[in-house]
C-alpha cells in the first residue's frame, strides 16, 4: 500500500481477478467479495519450509511471474512479454510520450506501469493526476482483459482524479478529452461482455 494516500502499490492488482471487483485489502489472502485467494507466494523447502517473495535486482518486492502482453500471471517458467523497469526517472513529457507510445502499440498495461512510476515519483500537486492517469489505463487493461467490472470502476475513479486539473491541464494533457473517452467506455462496459478491443479505445493523453 502507498504510506501517503492509502492505496495500493499497484492499482493492476487491485482488482480481484475472479470477480473483477476493487478489493478493499489487495494484500490479503482472499478476495473479501467472492473469497477468491489468488496466487500464494512460492514456497521453498528447507528445515522449515516458508513463503518467499519474489524481489527484483535491486531487493525491492516484485512478483516474478512471466505474464502475457496485457500483464495477465503466466506459469512459472513459461515466456512471457517483458515488463517495464521499475523506477525509471522521467521527466513528465517523457513519461507522456512513453506511455502513449505503449498505448499505441496495444499494450496498456506496461502504459500503466509508466505512468504509476510518474504517480510514485511525485509528491506535489500533480500526485493525483498521476494516480488518476494510471488508473486509466489500468482500467483500459482489465477491459481489454474482458473484465468489464473491474475495468468501469477505474475507469470512474481515474476520471474523477484528473478531473481537477481540467481549468489548468499540466503538459498539455487533454484533461477533458480523457474525463470524455473514460466515460463512454465505462458506460459501454456497464452492459459488454467479453473484451474490449484495444484498437477502437485508445485515447489520446495530450492534446494536439
Amino acid at each position: 500500500m502507498d504510506a501517503e494516500q492509502g492505496d495500493p502499490a499497484c492499482w493492476l492488482d487491485a482488482v480481484c481477478p475472479e470477480c473483477g471487483r476493487i478489493r478493499e485489502r489487495p494484500g490479503s489472502t482472499a478476495c473479501e467479495h467472492c473469497g477468491f485467494a489468488p496466487d500464494a507466494p512460492k514456497l521453498v523447502a528447507g528445515p522449515a519450509t516458508s513463503a518467499v517473495r519474489d524481489r527484483d535486482q535491486e531487493g525491492r518486492a516484485r512478483n516474478a511471474r512471466p505474464r502475457d502482453g496485457l500483464g495477465r500471471p503466466l506459469p512459472y517458467g513459461v515466456p512471457g512479454v517483458e515488463r517495464q523497469p521499475e523506477g525509471v526517472p522521467r521527466t513528465p513529457d517523457e513519461s507522456l510520450v512513453e506511455a502513449q507510445r505503449l498505448l499505441d502499440a496495444g499494450m496498456p498495461f506496461h502504459a500503466h506501469e509508466v505512468l504509476e512510476d510518474a504517480w510514485k515519483m511525485s509528491d506535489g500537486p500533480e500526485r493525483e493526476l498521476w494516480r488518476g492517469m494510471a488508473q486509466l489505463a489500468v482500467g483500459l487493461t482489465h477491459a481489454a482483459r474482458g473484465n468489464t467490472t473491474g475495468g468501469a470502476a477505474l475507469l470512474r475513479r481515474g476520471a474523477r482524479n484528473i478531473a481537477p486539473y481540467l481549468d489548468a491541464p499540466p503538459h498539455g494533457i487533454d484533461i477533458a478529452g480523457l474525463g470524455d473517452w473514460a466515460a463512454a467506455l465505462a458506460t459501454t462496459l456497464d452492459t459488454a461482455s467479453g473484451e474490449v478491443p484495444l484498437a477502437a479505445n485508445t485515447p489520446r493523453l495530450v492534446r494536439r
